[in-house]
């Protein structure tokens, strides 16, 4: 595929996870029911692969994480999901978000390398596009395609997605490196929805592109 050859390029691709934490993808996560869809496609394990690989071929790898102080200072509270989150928070401790925690932390499934690897945290909104200063970084980094991953397709993502084709930005998205829930909602928003936005591909394909 010549289009994705283009596109990819390392000389002007960046890698970006959304909310690839503990506190997320971990067995004590806010939603388990998420946990479960990443199991299934292999989430963590392809995300590790292609950071390893984007790193061996010069793309900067970005990890975009969710923070909620105890407190809930600064966090947004004007969404259902927001309330959710902060109940099961405070029913399980060990998966609430805050600064600092072990569940904020990235998961150590997906090899984050922290000598190469860039964080941008955020406390409130939807997704990494909310006044992180994810656009100026990446920008920064010369980027002009984004190979995002994680989770997930019911909100996060769709935000990172959809800011960053607002933003300029070209998105590929493999969907072996991507879950939602329910599984069937997840396809059903990669082919209707993500589909007439990104490039959707998968983890091989970007392997093969990727090997030196």
């Amino acid at each position: 595929m010549a289009m994705l050859d283009r596109l990819t390029d390392p000389g002007h691709t960046a890698l970006v996870t959304c909310e690839c934490q503990h506190g997320v993808l971990g067995p004590d996560a806010v939603f388990p029911d998420l946990v479960d869809a990443a199991a299934k496609t292999g989430l963590v394990r392809n995300i590790r692969e292609l950071s390893a690989a984007a790193r061996r071929v010069g793309v900067p790898v970005l990890h975009c994480t969710a923070l909620r102080r105890p407190d809930g200072l600064g966090a947004s509270g004007n969404a259902r999901l927001f309330a959710a989150a902060a109940k099961v928070a405070a029913a399980r401790p060990g998966a609430a978000l805050a600064p600092g925690s072990a569940a904020a932390g990235l998961h150590p499934g997906i090899g984050a390398d922290a000598s190469a690897d860039l964080v941008l945290p955020r406390l409130h909104g939807l997704g990494p596009f909310q006044d992180t200063g994810l656009a100026s970084v990446l920008r920064n980094l010369g980027a002009r395609t984004l190979v995002c991953v994680g989770v997930s397709l019911n909100v996060a993502l769709l935000e990172l997605a959809f800011g960053a084709v607002d933003a300029g930005f070209q998105v590929v998205l493999p969907r072996d490196a991507v879950a939602g829930t329910p599984p069937e909602y997840a396809e059903a928003v990669l082919t209707h929805t993500l589909a007439l936005v990104a490039t959707v591909t998968d983890t091989g394909e970007l392997l093969r592109r990727w090997t030196p």
